[in-house]
Parts: C-alpha cells; sequence; structure tokens
C-alpha cells in the first residue's frame, strides 16, 4: 500500500474481513465501526492521527475516554477486542511491527445467564396469539420458526421460499461467516408455514402489490422483505398483550429454544449444531441455566424446607 493513510487502512480492513474472513455483513459493519470510533477519537485528541503511529498509552487513554463518556463494560470489552483483532491485522500484513492493544485487558463483565421463558410460559404466549388476520398469522408463524428452530432473527429474515423444504421438513439458513446449516421443523411450525402460505400474497397492502418480493418468505406491508427490526417490533407489540414480567426480545426464543432441547435430553454438541456455535464452550452457557431449573425444583419441592 503506498499510502497509509486512515481510510486506506480501514478500507484494507474492510477488504481483510469480507475476503479472507469471509465474515457476515453485520459482523464486518460492528468490526469497522469500532475501528472508525477509535479513528475519530485520536483525530480529535492530542495524538498522531495516524492509526499505524498508534501505541499502548493511546489505547489506555481511550479506554479512560470511553469509561468518562458511561460507556458500559460490555462495550467497552468488545471495542478492545475490535482494536485487537485490527491490529493483529496490522502486524501481519507488515503495516506496524507491534500489535498495541495485545496485552490491553478487557474489562471484567459480569456475565449474565440468558433469560428464557419456561414451558408454561412460552405455551401462553404462543396459545395467546390471534390468528384472525393475515399479518397475525404471518405473526403467529415468525414467533413458531424463532421458538421451533433456535434461528437468528437476521437468519429468519433472510429466509427465502426456495429454501423451505416442508416434504422433507427442513429450512436452509445462512448462518454468521455465511455458513450455511439445516433445521428441522417440528410439525408446529410446519402447521404455522403451511397456514402463512394460505395467505401470504394478502400481507402487502393493494397499492403495493406490484412490488411483492417473490423471494422472500416474510414480507412487510409494503411487499418488501421483513427487516430484523420489524422482527422486534412485531415481538414487543405482542408481548405487552400479555402478562410476562420477563423482558422479551428475539434472542430469548433463542434462549428458550436450546434450554428446552437440553431439559428435554439433547446433548450438548447437537445443541451447539443447531444454534450454529462455532464454540462449544458458547453453547455451554445453556447448562447453567437448566442446573439453575434444577434447584429451583428442587427448593420448591424439597419436603423439609
Amino acid at each position: 500500500m503506498n499510502d497509509l493513510n486512515n481510510n486506506n487502512i480501514v478500507r484494507e480492513y474492510n477488504d481483510f474481513l469480507e475476503n479472507k474472513k469471509c465474515f457476515s455483513p453485520n459482523t464486518i459493519k460492528a468490526y469497522i465501526k469500532d475501528i472508525l470510533h477509535f479513528t475519530s477519537f485520536i483525530q480529535n485528541s492530542n495524538f498522531n492521527s495516524n492509526l499505524i503511529y498508534t501505541n499502548n498509552q493511546t489505547i489506555r487513554n481511550y479506554i479512560f475516554y470511553l469509561k468518562q463518556k458511561k460507556y458500559s463494560d460490555k462495550t467497552i470489552s468488545r471495542k478492545i477486542t475490535s482494536l485487537r483483532v485490527f491490529f493483529k491485522f496490522l502486524v501481519n500484513e507488515e503495516f506496524v511491527a507491534n500489535n498495541p492493544a495485545e496485552y490491553i485487558q478487557n474489562t471484567i463483565t459480569k456475565k449474565k445467564l440468558p433469560e428464557f421463558l419456561f414451558y408454561e410460559e412460552i405455551s401462553t404466549l404462543l396459545n395467546s396469539l390471534k390468528m384472525e388476520k393475515p399479518i397475525e398469522i404471518r405473526n403467529k408463524t415468525i414467533f413458531e420458526l424463532l421458538y421451533g428452530t433456535g434461528m437468528r432473527v437476521a437468519e429468519l429474515t433472510n429466509i427465502d421460499i426456495e429454501d423451505l423444504n416442508l416434504d422433507d421438513s427442513t429450512v436452509k439458513i445462512l448462518g454468521k461467516g455465511s455458513k450455511e446449516r439445516i433445521l428441522p421443523l417440528s410439525n408446529p411450525v410446519k402447521i404455522a408455514l403451511k397456514n402463512y402460505f394460505n395467505i401470504r400474497e394478502l400481507i402487502p397492502r393493494r397499492k403495493c402489490l406490484h412490488s411483492k418480493s417473490k423471494k422472500a418468505l416474510f414480507l412487510n406491508c409494503f411487499g418488501n422483505r421483513l427487516s430484523a427490526r420489524g422482527v422486534r417490533m412485531i415481538i414487543n407489540d405482542n408481548i405487552q398483550k400479555i402478562s410476562l414480567i420477563k423482558r422479551m426480545s428475539p434472542h430469548v426464543l433463542r434462549h428458550t429454544f436450546a434450554t428446552h432441547l437440553l431439559n428435554g435430553g439433547a446433548d450438548l454438541r447437537s445443541v451447539q449444531e443447531l444454534l450454529g456455535h462455532e464454540s462449544l464452550s458458547t453453547t455451554q452457557i445453556y447448562t447453567h441455566i437448566t442446573k439453575s431449573k434444577l434447584v429451583e425444583v428442587y427448593k420448591n419441592t424439597i419436603p423439609r424446607k
């Protein structure tokens, strides 16, 4: 690279994440956003504004700045990780000699157990969803698919009609890092999908029918592919209509799926494959949930308190 200015460095890094690491667009966007934030910090401070002259002290000052701005420990840890990966790339490409972020310790964060719903709660939720209007049938299908497969919201919104094989009871999805995996579909999910297919044409408003997507499985009222933000709004709107006290998000349905599988006797490796986790250690957090449930059951049912 002839001109090592910040724009060129970030552009090279983006190409590396996309073409060599094969990260998903969302992951790349997150990494680049963190680096641009750090770049903005050094350009507005009394440090050398070129990224290749960053040293250990500059990063420490950046962390201090983040704490002053009341960034959460989790966010600071993520930004440190982003910087470590970025400068490792610069070292490997011989743009810099050392990684100034290598020995910066991540902010210690207390790991929270993922929230999940007990079987009675998820049953109450699914049974409470109305199916009188086409849009309600679509929403019920979304809930059934998220809970019945444990897929991520981004994976759900990217599903095309051709990815479904109802005869084989499977769906093909594109996960993180553009990795494909095949997920089985339960009978309740298949029934919900068949109901949805009967009314899919009725989801877009009449004036938007001409722009209706032929590929996307889930449509919004404009006939376009339903977005991840749209799914979150659907979930929030429906949760408010029932008396669940727990905070709800699309990921809670994913956590619930994994927890119920393990409580039902599924082995950890199978759950890892279904969730699309690269590392088994990521899946192991759900064993803590199942153990906590056993403790709760024990405390509530032991005869002698």
